[in-house]
């Protein structure tokens, strides 16, 4: 049940034809993985938070550089030094005290990943490297839990939203290795492209609107363009060609 504060913090919201306080009481109850409290787990973290959703579980363990703070918004000077998860959820709280911020300080690996994500309803990806979001995929895809993916170069971005059993997963998209380097970013693409997955992430709660299946957003900042590509699943995919299963999803019909 909403208290009546979150009746009067989520007011707005609530008007929205087909959200009302049935769709305010699953954001509620929602569990949120976020890896990454960089420059798109930044909007990710702020919008979800500000909706109402119930835990944010944010896992990064960065600490705040001087060269983050174009695009990493949660920060500030003063910060410089400190664990980015720390600062998060303090700022976090600031924004709405009413949810539940949780912090780990773990690099993401093979080794750790189910455990960081136990309980969680859904993943998103803010990470800024392909080995990273392979094992998040894999893990979603295992677990049978959504996956929304982002990423930024410059002033392009993409997106696309993964249901493992019904849609492409990551691998199916990315099938080549891409080597590991430092990308250039302007703020402005994180926080559009942030604002997207939180987008799809509270649609996918709410059980409402077309989300970004078998599709790839491609944001082009320079010209102001949206364009989405479709794709279609491997059969050969290592990490999704042996699910039989249908995605675990309470929130959809």
């Amino acid at each position: 049940m909403l208290t009546g504060s979150e009746r009067e913090r989520y007011s707005r919201q609530i008007m929205i034809e087909g959200f009302g306080e049935a769709g305010q009481e699953k954001l509620k109850r929602a569990k949120v993985f976020i890896a990454g409290a960089g420059g798109i787990g930044a909007p990710v973290c702020t919008y979800l938070a500000a909706a109402g959703v119930g835990t944010l579980r944010v896992v990064d363990s960065g600490r705040v550089e001087l060269s983050n703070l174009n695009r990493q918004v949660l920060y500030r000077d003063k910060d410089i030094g400190r664990m980015k998860v720390d600062l998060a959820v303090d700022k976090l709280n600031l924004i709405n005290p009413e949810v539940t911020v949780e912090a780990r300080d773990e690099l993401i690996t093979e080794d750790n990943i189910f455990g960081l994500t136990d309980g969680c309803d859904l993943i998103v990806d803010a990470v800024d490297n392909l080995k990273t979001r392979f094992i998040l995929n894999k893990t979603a895809v295992s677990k049978g839990i959504p996956f929304f993916h982002g990423a930024v170069y410059g002033f392009e971005g993409r997106a696309t939203t993964i249901i493992p059993g019904k849609t492409a997963c990551l691998k199916c998209i990315y099938r080549g290795a891409i080597p590991a380097a430092t990308i250039p970013i302007v703020g402005v693409t994180a926080a559009i492209m942030g604002s997207i997955q939180a987008t799809e992430v509270i649609k996918y709660i709410l059980g409402t609107g077309k989300l970004l299946t078998n599709k790839l957003l491609v944001y082009d900042g320079l010209n102001l363009q949206f364009r989405e590509f479709t794709v279609k699943r491997d059969p050969g995919c290592k990490h999704c060609k042996q699910l039989g299963m249908e995605a675990n999803n309470e929130y959809q019909d």
